[in-house]
């Protein structure tokens, strides 16, 4: 089997793009997911993993991206589930958290062999890493109440492809298990 490894998706913004004011209210309804995954991960001692968009400011690193977020309009979204020192961070410049980053490298390191992913946004850059994390042959969860979309029925859709064409497990967080399975 294998560790399980939660991936918090570019929840580190300024939420100052254009389809900002609708997915600001979908944040909003999965900040509470968030926290009970990161909560879950952090008592399991299972790796959690933010990966995030760097908007294409090319010098920065994980603590620029989350000073600005914390310094944007938004900081209310970021506070309550910031990385803490043992969160792992990796940069992303497109859609999927696997394209062009050390993602795949790193989860093989740490012996993930499944993925809970949670973060913004449902229909593209969750969907897109799912796919990803499917054709890596990694066990995908996607947590329900976690993920944030700006198009409900775009969202809907990309959950139904996710389990019937990537063999995702879609549950709420609060069922959501981080054991170690690994073999002793």
């Amino acid at each position: 089997m294998g560790r399980t490894a939660l991936i918090v998706i570019d929840m580190l913004s300024t939420y100052e793009h254009e389809d900002a004011e609708v997915l600001v209210g979908s944040v909003r309804k999965a900040l509470p997911g968030i926290g009970v995954l990161l909560e879950r991960a952090r008592a399991a001692d299972a790796p959690v993993v933010y990966v995030n968009d760097n908007f294409g400011r090319w010098r920065s690193h994980h603590g620029e991206i989350l000073e600005a977020a914390l310094s944007g309009p938004c900081a209310d979204l970021v506070e309550p589930i910031e990385p803490d020192e043992e969160s792992l961070f990796v940069v992303k410049a497109r859609h999927s958290i696997f394209y062009e980053t050390p993602l795949a490298y790193l989860l093989s390191q740490l012996g993930a062999r499944r993925v809970v992913l949670c973060g913004q946004v449902t229909e593209q850059c969750v969907l897109y890493s799912a796919l990803d994390a499917h054709i890596r042959h990694l066990d995908v969860v996607v947590a329900l109440d976690a993920v944030a979309p700006i198009d409900a029925e775009l969202a809907d859709a990309a959950l139904r492809m996710m389990e019937r064409n990537m063999a995702a497990e879609l549950r709420p967080s609060g069922e959501i298990t981080f054991e170690d399975e690994r073999a002793d």
